[in-house]
This record gives structure tokens, sequence and C-alpha cells, in this order.
């Protein structure tokens, strides 16, 4: 596969969505609203994943080993559960305790390395130390692309646009369909391209073509459309309100909408990880253009599984956002 050409534009980043970080216990997936089944979870619904986090929160490192073990080289899962195992408060203490076991451990040293990324991001720890964390895990993995996610979400918020082009490189020449890779990317193309959205959409396109039949990145242009609105809308440019904006009223958008709505009436994502993200970015998108007997499928398919984004945007209460849009579709 080529390597990927220059994407990001020059410029400053604009606000846009914080890092799914966990910032006290419990934070990552406490419901933010007594008795709501909407309130996200960094999970997404994962029961292994749910299961051993859980047990880490209580010292027993050993089911985060046994889950990382058992995951193997399905890429785009490990870095899901090692991301989400890292947000549990104190998965930093119970990772060092697990090296101080197995001093060599690859999964180990990732999850540690994540943990420090986090608290990077939240301004509690050197982003330098998280890197050379992140570089020590990818030296005992060599072919594992998760190390480098965390580097990845660390460029995404605090490194220069060379860094982050760089970073995603490397998790691409691990797994071309890395599916969190490519929405970071997406996320801060629309934040620092300077000159119209014509490298955003070209990625986002690019790497749906690029990818198998099957692969999820057939829902990418459709997250690139919608972090697009986001920076036009937190900038003002653009109304918070899509449909207001016109923005789903392009025909770019239109095209990129329909594919990836066929796409999934054709494929299904079932066993995909991260298989809620694109249907709730699909179902906000569906819904932002009024498309709601699409929606509507989408919503019955998603049930009580929203996700932060993109209901989140624009400082929104995600779950208030998903409910108003849910009811309103379905009718209650």
């Amino acid at each position: 596969m080529p390597p990927t050409p220059p994407l990001l534009g020059p410029g400053p980043a604009v606000a846009g969505p914080g890092p799914a970080v966990a910032d006290g216990p419990g934070a990552s997936r406490a419901p933010a609203h007594p008795r709501c089944e909407h309130c996200p979870d960094d999970a997404l619904y994962d029961v292994e994943l749910i299961s051993a986090r859980a047990a880490l929160a209580q010292g027993r490192w050993q089911s985060a080993r046994s889950l990382l073990l058992h995951t193997g080289d399905d890429w785009d899962r490990r870095g899901h559960r090692a991301t989400v195992l890292a947000g549990e408060p104190y998965a930093g203490a119970w990772a060092r305790e697990w090296l101080l076991a197995e001093p060599g451990s690859a999964g180990a040293a990732t999850l540690y390395a994540l943990t420090l990324v986090r608290r990077a991001l939240r301004g509690k720890e050197e982003p330098d130390r998280a890197r050379e964390a992140c570089a020590g895990a990818a030296a005992l993995a060599p072919a594992d692309p998760t190390p480098w996610l965390g580097l990845l979400l660390l460029a995404r918020h605090l490194g220069t646009d060379e860094e982050t082009r760089r970073v995603f490189g490397e998790v691409r020449r691990r797994h071309p369909e890395h599916h969190h890779a490519h929405h970071l990317m997406a996320a801060r193309i629309a934040e620092t391209e300077a000159r119209g959205t014509y490298e955003l959409c070209a990625f986002a396109e690019r790497a749906a073509a690029e990818a198998p039949a099957d692969s999820p990145l057939a829902v990418l242009p459709v997250v690139a459309y919608t972090e697009r609105h986001r920076v036009l809308a937190a900038t003002g440019r653009a109304p918070a309100d899509p449909a207001t904006a016109g923005h789903w009223a392009e025909p770019s958008a239109l095209r990129a909408l329909g594919a990836a709505f066929d796409w999934w009436l054709e494929w299904g994502i079932e066993e995909h990880p991260r298989r809620y993200v694109d249907l709730n970015h699909l179902a906000h998108a569906t819904f932002g253009a009024g498309r709601y007997a699409e929606s509507a499928a989408l919503f019955q398919r998603i049930g009580r599984h929203a996700t932060p984004a993109p209901w989140s945007y624009l400082d929104r209460d995600p779950c208030a956002a998903f409910r108003a849009a849910r009811e309103r579709t379905l009718g209650g």
C-alpha cells in the first residue's frame, strides 16, 4: 500500500472535542443522569472488557492480562480494549505491578504507556514521559499499532502536523484500516486545515476507497463531514444546527451519507469493536439531514448504545441530544 501523502494544512487548531479520559473514579462509565439508560460507556458494551475493567479497578490486573492476551492481533479490538482499560483511575499503579511481575511484557508496557497518555492529556503528566513509555512498548511489540495509537492520541491534541502525520503513518503501516486512528486523523485535519475542506474529504474518501469492501472505514466520509461542521460551528462560520446550516444538503455530503447508509444495509458492522461509534455517526447524520426513515432504522439498531461522539459536539449533553433525536425519530 502506498504511503499516505501529507494531509494536514497549516493553521491553528480550533477548540474541539476533548480526549476521552477518565477524570476520577468511575468517570468514564458512571451515568451522567440517574436512571438514564443512554449514558455512554467508553467500553462500548464489550462484556469481556467491562469485566476486566472491573477486576482491574479492584487490583486484579491478571484479568486485563488475560483479556489482552486473548485479543491477540485483532488490532482494532486490542486498541479499543487497551485504551479503555487505561482509563481506569488506578490502571497506572496496577500496570506497574504487572510490569514488576513480568518485566518484558508488551501488554503491561502498552497499558502503562496508555495510562501515561491519558494523564498527559489531562495535564497531569509530562507528555515526553508518555511518549517515551509508548516508544518502549512499541519496541517490545514491533507489529502492534497500539503503542503508536497512544502516540497518535498525544499528537492529535499536543503535537505538530508533521508529528501527527508521521505517527499516523506508523499506525497505518501496521494496520492500514485502523479505525480509531482514522477517526483521530479526521478530527485533527478538520481542525487544522486552512484552505477549505479538500484535504479532509480527500483523506476520508481515499481511506474508504482503499479499504476492503466490508471495512467500516466506508463510514469515514460521513465522520469527516460531521467533523467539518463541528469546526465550522465552533468558529462561528456555520449555525450549530446542521439543518439550519444546510450542511447535509450539499451534494457531496449527501453522496457520502447515501453511500455509507447503503454500505451499512449491505454489510453491517456487527462484529467490529467500535461499531457503535459508526452507528451513532450515521444516526446523527441521517437525523441532521432530515432522513428520518433511515435514522429510525439506525436508532432501532443502536438501542440504548449511545456514544459520546458526535452527540456531545458543540458542548451538548450527549445523553440529552441522543434522546431528543431518538424520540423525535421514533416517536418516544
